[in-house]
């Protein structure tokens, strides 16, 4: 929410050099939202616009009632395939402590009894131990290598493919569930 900016804001410039080698560049005309609220604001507006499309959830997740992260589920497509792709960041300050993990499989949830998907998958540099940790916690089926997948930080990295279908979401819910 364009509410949450100062909160938000604070956690992003913390967190700059932990997050940056893991995230796509901005583009060059796009307004940076962590120091201009009208980007943070025309941001939150296009989250708006893809909720109510049903192409993107973005949810915060917060400790004590404060800003430490985001889970989004993007790229949504319906029709034969029903699939999503989750993302997330933490503030470094909370990573290691469960809430991504506790996020995600709350978006799980969300996806799965909510949107009615039938896939979700989670796409991760290799490297990213912190990130490769949610996904290995949540026992999430590895699919094999995406060779220059994705631009992160001005290199298209490879990625892992992570996913789960409603099948097993459905066999899983209850263990899954622990986490929240």
């Amino acid at each position: 929410m364009a509410s949450d900016y100062e909160a938000w804001s604070e956690v992003r410039t913390y967190n700059e050099d932990w997050l940056i080698p893991w995230e796509p560049q901005r583009h060059p005309l796009q307004g940076d939202p962590v120091n201009y609220r009208a980007a943070f604001v025309a941001r939150c507006n296009a989250r708006d616009r893809d909720r109510t499309a049903d192409y993107a959830y973005a949810f915060g997740v917060f400790v004590d009632q404060r800003v430490a992260g985001e889970i989004n589920l993007n790229g949504i497509i319906r029709g034969a395939m029903q699939t999503g792709t989750i993302g997330y960041w933490i503030d470094q300050r909370h990573a290691g402590q469960g809430y991504t993990t506790e996020g995600v499989a709350v978006v799980l949830r969300f996806a799965f009894e909510e949107l009615r998907l039938h896939r979700v998958e989670i796409c991760i540099v290799p490297r990213n131990a912190s990130s490769r940790r949610v996904v290995e916690k949540l026992g999430l089926r590895c699919e094999g290598l995406a060779e220059r997948f994705l631009e992160i930080n001005g290199i298209w990295e490879d990625h892992l493919r992570f996913a789960i279908t409603l099948e097993e979401w459905v066999d899983r819910r209850e263990e899954l569930s622990v986490w929240w």
